[in-house]
């Protein structure tokens, strides 16, 4: 045998006995629990995980990042099924379970974890502002046992109110819609009021936090006839969505939602971060945290991808006309 022969039968040995070695390593290896908190309801369709927008992202950057599900992590899943008080027991569940790590979802979910558990860590999406709502420290240091990613909520909420403006010239009243029962979207909302005011534009909050409230905010803007609407979203405004964009329509209320899933179904502009970015780059906090660091070290971060989204369908409905200098600025445009 030559020498460059008997070279590559020792790299395919030993090729081989790499291979052999990383699988039983994985088959031995430790496989980590993660517990997800969620507020809203569990997906009915068999392969929801594979397929629903909010969890294709989140697994997809686990597999990239080396994790796969049954193999080295298994998950637990808490569904609040839209009953935000539940949320508390569910976060408790989770950590008798002794689960490695929680993932939340919203500010309650992120709140109910916080309240639960000071040694598991969490990681946090779609909470607001976590150093406003108190759940972390600073930014750069969060502290304890959270970190995950701040959504910059407040500071989005001028930006949104601009955009409607510029949108709809003469704006002077605005209704806003927002869960009075989160302290993240009262947050929210105290940023639209500044926004408004430096504009020149009154707003009319309308607080929310069951389903009778909408129909009492229907009846107060039906009757005080706003100029357009300011659409706050939680778990709570997202599971009425359809019947606040059907009064949005059937009034020719001119509304700015934060997520283009509104836009999606009928709503006329949102702008926000990327949905899909934010999730899938969860898993990255996952996966440091997997590996070892801690979340006291791991800064929150903030969005880097935000997507502003028009429904030209629903404008000329409205007998609006977006403006050039909006319409340029859209990252999609729905015709």
């Amino acid at each position: 045998m030559t020498l460059g022969r008997l070279g590559l039968v020792v790299a395919l040995i030993f090729g081989v006995l790499v291979a052999t070695v990383s699988v039983q390593a994985q088959q031995t290896g430790k496989v980590y629990r993660i517990g997800l908190l969620l507020p809203g309801a569990q997906p009915t369709t068999p392969d929801w995980k594979q397929r629903s927008p909010l969890f294709q992202p989140f697994f997809q950057g686990l597999r990239e990042l080396g994790w796969v599900e049954e193999q080295n992590i298994s998950t637990e899943f808490r569904w609040a099924e839209g009953k935000t008080e539940r949320l508390p027991d569910l976060a408790a569940e989770l950590v008798r379970l002794k689960v490695d790590l929680i993932l939340t979802l919203s500010y309650p979910a992120a709140l109910a974890a916080k309240q639960a558990t000071t040694t598991i860590p969490v990681v946090i999406m779609g909470a607001g502002d976590p150093v406003g709502t108190g759940l972390v420290q600073s930014l750069a240091r969060p502290g304890g046992n959270i970190t995950g990613l701040s959504e910059q909520a407040t500071e989005l909420s001028a930006k949104r109110v601009e955009l409607l403006k510029e949108t709809v010239p003469t704006l002077s009243r605005l209704a806003v819609l927002w869960n009075a029962g989160d302290a993240g979207m009262t947050l929210r909302m105290g940023a639209i009021r500044v926004a408004a005011r430096v504009l020149g534009v009154t707003v009319r909050p309308l607080g929310v936090q069951e389903r009778n409230d909408l129909e009492t905010a229907f009846v107060a803007m039906t009757q005080e006839r706003p100029e357009a609407l300011f659409v706050v979203s939680d778990i709570f405004v997202n599971i009425h969505r359809r019947r606040i964009l059907d009064f949005a329509a059937k009034n020719r209320l001119p509304a700015m939602y934060e997520h283009g899933f509104y836009v999606d179904d009928g709503g006329l502009m949102s702008y926000g971060p990327s949905l899909v970015d934010t999730i899938k780059r969860s898993a990255f906090f996952v996966d440091k945290i997997l590996k070892g660091a801690k979340p006291a070290n791991i800064p929150v971060e903030q969005p880097t991808r935000y997507d502003f989204v028009l429904n030209l369908k629903t404008a000329k409905a409205l007998g609006l006309s977006f403006p050039q200098a909006v319409l340029i600025r859209a990252d999609k445009v729905i015709e």
